[in-house]
């Protein structure tokens, strides 16, 4: 097994116009910057699953559809998550839960961090996905990254980068170091008991 932890930012909406891709990339910058994790960007554009429509869950049932089964095999191959999530009617887009929806073993014991962007920086998405988090036995991180209207709107329509709002870089290095923490811790967690099963 790698000693390196591989930790994947996920773009969680699919539209043609998303912002995600900005910040996403802001937060994998500094992320590769520190080199305590390989860092990698899943893009759910990649993974145009279906909608859910197998006869169970994919707890009790495995799954079928190809597409379905190469997003849990990357869900799965990750030490950890970011999850880049815009705000849709007070939740997160139909596309991230629905590849929610296909997936339950794979993130277990596997920590999830959240960048959120949108009125009220999406705070309402964030705590909707991390009662999600918890389900799917992740472990949610309490630090997270919220931009607001005001850089979100300034950025789109107003030329300006996140540079321009240095009071977001503190949070995104907050939340790195409470993944990295539980990344290391949890990693190793799950390797000591796979050594136990296997012996």
């Amino acid at each position: 097994m790698s000693s390196t932890p591989r930790i994947g930012i996920i773009l969680s909406t699919t539209r043609e116009t998303r912002f995600a891709d900005r910040p996403a990339q802001w937060v994998l910058d500094i992320a590769k910057a520190r080199g305590d994790a390989d860092y990698e960007v899943v893009d759910l554009r990649d993974f145009p699953i279906p909608f859910f429509d197998a006869v169970g869950s994919p707890r009790f049932v495995p799954q079928t559809n190809d597409v379905a089964l190469r997003w849990a095999r990357k869900v799965s191959e990750l030490d950890g998550y970011i999850f880049v999530t815009a705000e849709y009617n007070r939740s997160i887009s139909g596309v991230l839960k629905n590849a929610l929806d296909h997936i339950y073993d794979e993130p277990a014991r596997k920590p999830a961090a959240f960048v959120g962007y949108g009125a009220v920086g999406a705070a309402r998405a964030v705590e909707q996905l991390r009662l999600m988090a918890v389900e799917l036995s992740m472990v949610p991180m309490k630090a997270g990254v919220h931009i607001n209207m005001e850089p979100l709107l300034g950025m789109l329509r107003g030329g300006k980068d996140f540079a321009d709002y240095d009071y977001l870089a503190p949070t995104v290095t907050a939340m790195l170091d409470e993944l990295a923490w539980y990344t290391r811790t949890l990693k190793a967690g799950r390797e000591a008991e796979a050594l136990e099963q296997a012996a």
